[in-house]
């Protein structure tokens, strides 16, 4: 049997794929916890607490005793029961924010005349939340949310249950920047996409991300998302790392790297000791700054003389817990890891854009991958020890994708107007090696978007597991991000 096609197979549909992530945040969940500590014989990372997303959520109709009066309903027509709707939307709209950790604030008394309108825009930029849920079970009162988005410039969820707009309702306000609209038959997973776009974007702009590398301290603010960005000096990760002893713990998950491994090739027992130790410092860096993520100029330090040892299978124990870990101080694939982990509660593999030009499919490659693809809760993907691809000495994991898997390519380009590159495809195979040749992980891929696969753009993209084009397509236009595919 080929490597990359042992372990389990999953094909994500958004439905599947909403039930698997459940909870998910972007920090260490309950599973993320055990599964650390049974294989480290520590606690994980934990995320500094973040205040709660906070939606306003609004109902737009006229009392239908009013329609009753009037005589003429129009769409959605004289059986819809507005008042009906919103009870039941009501409960399942708390229910989704309980279960995602947010806060909805939800007017009772649903908007009809101009003046309740007026009142509600005044409201919301008074106090601005964090994104709107704005709901209408009239099609008259669709000119009341478009007003209401407009005038408060808010990221904005917009609903209505299919019957209640036309054509010409619908396809302006789909395209909308700022918007993410739901024409459904009360599709709440579709509601729950959209809340925890809102949620995402709450957790990247209080997000703190320090970057190891050079001599000085600086601090810089990303221009879009918004996340913290604290540049540290290397030496406070090479003193750490040289004081980290072989404890317990070292030994403990070392052990762990040892049994889970489906074969060891080149590393020794001490190399995977090192690589072990390289995770308890690169911890404890990330604790003392209080920070959600962290990427390092990792290669200096593997040249000689050695500071440190190559800190992959440190990279890929933090992806499993949840903690965004990037390579070589990218800062753009380190958020592209965070934007993932804050949206689906995924890991990502940072990895170098290739391509295989005879079979026409993507191959990227790098010598660290997270194990637990789908998240803290998951079982690991079989992964074999090597020796890091380019320095030729010690311990990195060869994490192999399943064949098969759906996967999505996406970085994020940042700036004051940032972008979003963004691909899907399926695994094919995990390239052996040799005959081929690159980092230590691989993967070739199909791709979608392109006829061509040499017109795929971006290097050190993110690549992870299930289809989710249209959920990073929506979340983009939500917060006028562009996208290219």
């Amino acid at each position: 049997m080929h490597e990359c096609c042992s372990g389990y197979h999953v094909d994500l549909s958004r439905r599947t794929f909403l039930q698997a992530v459940g909870t998910a945040t972007a920090g260490a969940t309950l599973g993320a916890k055990l599964a650390a500590a049974q294989q480290t014989g520590d606690a994980p990372v934990q995320p500094r607490q973040k205040g709660e997303a906070r939606i306003r959520a609004a109902f737009l109709y006229p009392p239908t005793e009013k329609l009753r009066q009037e005589g003429y309903y129009s769409w959605p027509g004289a059986s819809f029961d507005a008042e009906g709707r919103q009870r039941t939307h009501t409960r399942q709209i708390e229910s989704i924010a309980r279960e995602l950790g947010m806060r909805v604030d939800i007017d009772a008394v649903p908007l009809d005349e101009e003046a309740s309108v007026s009142a509600f825009i005044a409201n919301v930029k008074q106090e601005p939340p964090d994104g709107l849920l704005l709901t209408a079970f009239k099609k008259s009162h669709w000119r009341h949310v478009t007003r209401i988005i407009d005038e408060t410039g808010v990221p904005s969820i917009a609903v209505a249950t299919v019957g209640v707009l036309l054509v010409d309702h619908i396809r302006p306000m789909h395209r909308k920047p700022g918007v993410y609209m739901i024409s459904s038959s009360d599709d709440f997973d579709a509601v729950k996409d959209g809340m925890r776009m809102v949620r995402a974007s709450r957790a990247m702009r209080e997000s703190l991300l320090i970057d190891i590398r050079g001599e000085d301290t600086s601090e810089a603010l990303e221009p879009h998302l918004k996340t913290r960005i604290r540049t540290i000096p290397h030496e406070r990760f090479y003193s750490e790392y040289a004081s980290t002893e072989l404890t317990p713990e070292v030994k403990r998950l070392a052990d762990s790297y040892r049994r889970h491994a489906k074969e060891i090739v080149e590393p020794s027992q001490n190399d995977i000791r090192d690589a072990a130790r390289c995770y308890f410092a690169l911890k404890r860096v990330i604790e003392a700054e209080g920070a959600d993520a962290m990427m390092m100029d990792c290669l200096p330090g593997l040249r000689h003389p050695r500071k440190h040892v190559p800190p992959c299978m440190a990279f890929m124990s933090l992806r499993d817990e949840g903690i965004p870990a990037g390579c070589q101080s990218d800062i753009n694939a380190t958020l592209s890891l965070m934007l993932v982990q804050s949206l689906f509660g995924l890991p990502g593999f940072q990895q170098n854009a290739a391509m295989d030009t005879a079979r026409n499919l993507y191959f990227g490659a790098h010598c660290t991958c997270p194990s637990r693809m789908l998240g803290p809760n998951s079982p690991q993907r079989p992964y074999i020890l090597r020796s890091h691809a380019e320095a030729g000495w010690g311990c990195v994991p060869r994490v192999l994708f399943e064949k098969g898997q759906k996967v999505t390519l996406l970085q994020y380009l940042t700036g004051e107007k940032p972008e979003v590159l963004l691909y899907t495809g399926d695994v094919v195979d995990c390239p052996a090696m040799p005959p081929a040749g690159g980092c230590r992980t691989n993967i070739a891929m199909t791709i979608n978007e392109v006829a061509d696969v040499c017109d795929v753009k971006g290097m050190h993209q993110v690549i992870f597991c299930g289809d989710h084009g249209r959920s990073v397509r929506a979340f983009c236009q939500l917060y006028n991000i562009p996208v290219v595919s």
